[in-house]
């Protein structure tokens, strides 16, 4: 998912809560090991510049959003504690909705400026910790980054957080968009250099989400070709 600016003549957002990052944590660890687990004995995934991430203070994930399985492939390449969006509709079901919530997910509302799910990004980000954001939106194909929402690069300037592009080459394989099934395929992750924040004293520009976005829009490209190279060789001809 992708949050959006508030759409004004210049971005703002509200304050809000800090959410808990100490939640179960004996739990969330065991989550957190299995999917290390699955990761790399199912999928033989392998990860390049896993250094790259900064291991204190409010940091994004920006990943590429092939497959349902992206969130879980972005986790392991830290080990700090991670927050991301999940559609609303998941939160249907009370319980599966809590759960969610435990794993580290809030809800959002993918039809327009979703001012709860601004908020609540900023409050992971100001309380130092790591959000995984698909700056795609929702789930795209083919080996082209498509046109990046501005949400990564409004948050970073509002929170002073350094955007990480994640290029994941593999997952459209694994679980191809309408398969109910994860295929045993091999899946790469390549970590590319954080992109700093822009100083943003007050109101953020247009200028400069356009100028953040771009730069993220084109690091996010490289890193998801050599991704797709290393998972597949074959995907240098296409």
């Amino acid at each position: 998912m992708a949050v959006k600016p508030m759409p004004d003549d210049e971005a703002t957002v509200g304050g809000g809560g800090i959410l808990d990052t100490q939640r179960f944590p004996y739990l969330y660890g065991a989550l957190r090991g299995l999917a290390r687990v699955v990761a790399r004995l199912y999928w033989r995934i392998e990860i390049d510049g896993a250094a790259r991430v900064p291991r204190t203070g409010p940091v994004i994930l920006a990943p590429v959003h092939r497959s349902n399985v992206d969130f879980l492939v972005a986790t392991v390449v830290t080990e700090r504690k991670v927050f991301y969006m999940a559609k609303d509709t998941l939160w249907r079901a009370p319980r599966f909705g809590r759960f969610l919530e435990w794993a580290g997910a809030f809800p959002v509302h993918r039809q327009g400026a979703d001012r709860q799910a601004v908020q609540r990004s900023q409050a992971v980000l100001e309380g130092g910790g790591v959000l995984i954001l698909f700056p795609e939106g929702t789930r795209q194909a083919g080996p082209v980054v498509a046109a990046l929402h501005e949400g990564a690069a409004f948050l970073s300037a509002r929170t002073g957080a350094p955007i990480v592009p994640v290029g994941i080459g593999g997952t459209a394989e694994a679980m191809p968009k309408g398969s109910k099934f994860v295929r045993p395929v091999k899946v790469h992750v390549v970590v590319g250099e954080p992109i700093p924040a822009p100083p943003a004293p007050g109101r953020v520009p247009r200028r400069q989400l356009h100028e953040v976005t771009g730069q993220l829009q084109a690091e996010l490209q490289r890193v998801y070709d050599t991704a797709r190279t290393r998972a597949d060789p074959a995907a240098r001809r296409h």
